[in-house]
């Protein structure tokens, strides 16, 4: 059985990404298809303020932690279920396709890669939105990080 992954993050570079794969992949018989988002670092509103908290307090904010990570999953999920309708309108089996939503990321990038090399993936898929010359050379971009540190996998950029 052959795998693919496709990156989810931004509807639109999201879904070229799940279109070309739609289109390269159609008649695939032996695929497995597995949509991933990773949700990345809290806010800065999450983070410890510098003093110890007590369990009350560690409680609470754990709940404040766990309520936003819930609202990020329903904000990803219409995406993803149409992500996974496109491509069963493309002839992919809905049992074939699968969707897993990481939340405890410290890279995107990073977690793509791990996800892809523990699942055993052979291909990346995922879109480059696009951004302004040089900018990435600064910040760098998830889609830089996956090309400069993949190996033993195939990386397919779509624009």
């Amino acid at each position: 059985m052959r795998k693919l992954l496709i990156g989810i993050h931004d509807k639109y570079c999201s879904m070229r990404a799940v279109e070309y794969v739609g289109k390269q992949y159609t008649g695939a018989k032996d695929l497995e298809i597995t949509l991933v988002h990773v949700l990345p670092n809290l806010p800065a509103m999450f983070w410890d303020e510098g003093h110890i908290l007590s369990d009350d307090e560690k409680r609470d904010r754990q709940k404040v932690v766990d309520t936003w990570i819930v609202r990020q999953k329903q904000a990803v999920e219409p995406m993803l279920k149409a992500a996974v309708n496109d491509l069963v309108r493309c002839g992919f089996s809905p049992d074939r396709l699968g969707t897993k939503f990481i939340s405890d990321s410290l890279d995107v990038a990073d977690s793509i890669l791990e996800e892809a090399r523990e699942g055993g993936y052979q291909t990346i898929v995922i879109g480059r939105c696009g951004i302004r010359e040089g900018k990435h050379l600064l910040v760098g971009s998830v889609t830089s990080k996956i090309i400069h540190k993949a190996t033993a996998m195939a990386v397919t950029i779509v624009e």
